[in-house]
């Protein structure tokens, strides 16, 4: 949609400029006052009558509402359906009378000439009509706009239906089996409904892996568990992994051992029992808690916190520190650690991979492996989910299917189901359609009305099928690219130190790298290597400490980082979020952005607070992509993506015209992008022959080496 001269040019050829230029003083100075079409007749509507006299009220309708439009676009989207609240008594005759003599006013500006779209101006009138917006814009602006209202985020709930056999069963303590069902639940987000009529059959000792799309309930569903909206047997122990540690003076072991309470509680009692006066009853207490602390073999507690703190990348060093000192990574890990060490009857955890290095995710892989109770875990990483589960739930169309096996297992049986229910559904249509055509053909037939009879029974009794629907494939489109002439990018004998306290701590010393719009390279190493310091040396964030950072002139970066869904205003409906970037474009165009993204339908006009951390990225990544980058650099792009659009991702970065530099931990995505690995460690960053593979095999050497 153009600007408003270009709409009157187009529908007024012969439209004086002072004309154009007095209407869009108008639009724009009281923009705020235009909540529909309706408004901008009622302000410029007897003007445009004015200048063409053989349009229609309803042509002139029609071109006010453009205009509107406009305006919609413009700052104030949707606001049409919004209702205006009045926060003062309105005097109604007052704004009648003013809004006559404004009209006076307007219609005595302009002498109007014969033939239509000719005009001819009052110079003095006008200038005296000027004046008067003008005084009406500096008295808006005197008054400061209220700020807006926080976001109502949506609030999920669950509702189930107990029977009272189970209540009574649960109360005298009968059947207390670690296998435990969740029946006939239904939870919503808000208005919408996530699951209907849904069932959860756990068994104890069973490692579960939960999966489905993007904004269909996989963490409502965790929290609805943990936070006892669904009821579960009171003597299931439940612990969900969502918050970080809070930091304070306790350190990082002492913080991991204070969850075994029972042990806590009897070297506390110890403690007081040894300082206090040693009496009969007391030696005999003495005497029960050592029984008790050698029977829940408590002097192997510290040795056991501490291989999972050091699998989970904690060094000896981390382990003594105070748990203020961690970053907020640092302290998801250290939950983690937490929970891992508490052994719950069920344990469930969000994304664990999200905050962990490559090592890190392995070592969890192997650990998770000899998980003793039940495990739920959302993941969309394909490799821990072909490591870990021994079922899979799939949560889709309102329902949870279990299937037995890891992801493998599950996508392999899934499209078998598929093609099953398919077939059964093309031979019942075939079937019924060959039974309407003897009906319809001998229908009025005397001699076969006993046969006709027969079939119609029959086609009423067969079962009705429903089509089957199989999930639509995610597709992204990035940005094309125009070609470069090399160099594109050069690192030439770069270092780096962060400084603080007056202490430089090096993070690289010499750095000769290259990349051309051909690269795909993937980053990997430790936390703390220095992956994304290296990104925002190359964007240019970061200046090196020494070297130079060579960028060809039209080279242009797109950064997606770690933080940059946090970013998001999250009051901005996913439209606006591109608008306010990008203005001036039309509406039809944001959502074409955002559809190539997954981000289409109602869902492009929904509240960033509103969708799940998935579609966030997704407008996020639509953001970035608006700028037509032709360099991107992807620090943890896959965080809260589903399997479908990590895929999708990997399919698009592999065709996209323009260079690619990527730090990930997800291995499938590595293995789908990847024509040169990247390995930060030792302040320096070295190239491995082999690709992902052989980083693999060096990653488990290392940890075989620290066990041993």
């Amino acid at each position: 949609m153009g600007s408003y001269k270009e709409i009157l040019c187009q529908r007024f050829p012969l439209i004086d400029s002072v004309v154009i230029q007095y209407i869009e003083e108008v639009m724009e100075g009281s923009n705020d006052d235009f909540f529909t079409g309706n408004d901008v007749y009622d302000a410029v509507g007897e003007v445009l009558h004015e200048i063409a006299r053989e349009k229609s009220e309803e042509d002139i309708r029609e071109i006010c509402q453009l205009l509107y439009n406009k305006v919609s676009l413009s700052g104030n989207a949707y606001q049409g359906s919004q209702k205006k609240i009045l926060d003062a008594p309105v005097q109604l005759e007052e704004m009648a009378n003013r809004d006559i003599d404004t009209m006076k006013d307007i219609n005595s500006i302009w002498v109007i000439g014969k033939g239509a779209g000719n005009t001819k101006v009052d110079a003095k009138k006008l200038e005296k009509a000027e004046a008067k917006l003008q005084q009406k814009q500096e008295k808006r602006q005197d008054v400061k706009p209220a700020k807006p209202p926080p976001v109502q985020l949506m609030t999920a709930s669950a509702s189930q239906m107990i029977s009272k056999k189970d209540n009574k069963m649960q109360a005298k303590g009968v059947g207390r089996s670690m296998d435990f069902k969740i029946e006939n639940f239904d939870i919503s987000f808000g208005d919408k409904v996530l699951l209907r009529n849904a069932d959860l059959n756990l068994a104890g000792g069973r490692r579960y892996g939960l999966v489905g799309r993007n904004g269909l309930g996989k963490t409502t569903l965790l929290r609805m568990i943990s936070s006892s909206q669904l009821q579960i047997p009171p003597h299931i122990t439940v612990l969900h992994v969502e918050q970080e540690v809070v930091g304070d003076d306790t350190i990082a072991l002492d913080s991991v051992l204070e969850q075994d309470t029972v042990r806590s509680n009897l070297l506390r009692r110890e403690k007081e029992l040894l300082l206090g006066d040693q009496e009969g009853g007391a030696t005999e207490e003495l005497a029960d808690i050592y029984r008790q602390l050698q029977e829940i073999e408590a002097d192997k507690a510290p040795a056991k916190a501490s291989v999972i703190l050091s699998g989970l990348g904690f060094t000896k060093e981390m382990q003594s520190a105070a748990t203020r000192t961690f970053s907020g990574g640092w302290r998801m890990r250290l939950a983690l650690a937490r929970a891992l060490f508490s052994t719950p009857d069920l344990l469930l955890l969000d994304e664990p991979t999200n905050m962990l290095d490559i090592k890190a995710i392995i070592w969890l892989e192997n650990y998770l492996q000899t998980w003793p109770n039940t495990l739920i875990v959302v993941s969309h990483d394909r490799n821990f989910l072909d490591t870990v589960p021994t079922d899979i739930l799939y949560l889709h169309s309102q329902r949870i299917d279990h299937y037995k096996g890891n992801y493998e297992q599950f996508e392999k049986t899934k499209t078998e189901k598929y093609k099953a229910q398919k077939r059964e559904y093309d031979a019942q249509m075939a079937n019924r359609a060959h039974v309407q055509e003897f009906i319809d053909r001998f229908r009025y037939n005397a001699n076969r009305a006993a046969s006709v009879q027969s079939k119609i029974k029959m086609l009423e009794k067969l079962p009705e099928l429903q089509p089957v629907e199989k999930e639509p494939e995610t597709i992204i489109k990035l940005p094309d690219v125009e070609p470069l002439n090399p160099p594109i990018l050069m690192v030439t004998d770069v270092a780096f130190a962060y400084e603080q306290d007056s202490v430089k701590r090096p993070i690289f010393r010499c750095l000769n790298l290259n990349a051309n719009l051909q690269s795909r390279i993937c980053i990997v190493g430790e936390n703390g290597a220095g992956k994304t310091t290296l990104l925002k040396i190359i964007i240019g964030t970061l200046d090196p400490t020494s070297g130079i950072v060579f960028t060809n002139r039209n080279l242009k970066f797109g950064y997606f980082s770690q933080h940059h869904v946090d970013q998001l205003d999250m009051n901005l409906c996913c439209v606006e979020v591109l608008q306010k970037d990008f203005p001036g474009k039309a509406i039809e165009e944001y959502r074409r952005q955002l559809g190539s993204f997954g981000i289409s339908g109602d869902l492009a006009l929904q509240s960033v607070a509103s969708l799940s951390g998935g579609q966030k990225s997704r407008v996020a990544f639509a953001k970035i992509c608006m700028a037509n980058p032709n360099f991107l650099i992807l620090d943890e792009p896959t965080n809260h993506l589903d399997i479908e659009t990590i895929d999708a991702l990997g399919k698009a970065l592999n065709i996209f015209q323009g260079g690619v530099i990527l730090v990930s931990h997800d291995a499938r995505l590595i293995k789908m992008v990847s024509r040169e690995l990247w390995v930060c460690g030792d302040q320096d960053v070295k190239t491995v022959e082999g690709g992902f593979d052989e980083y693999r095999k060096i990653v488990l050497k290392e940890l075989e080496a620290a066990a041993s």
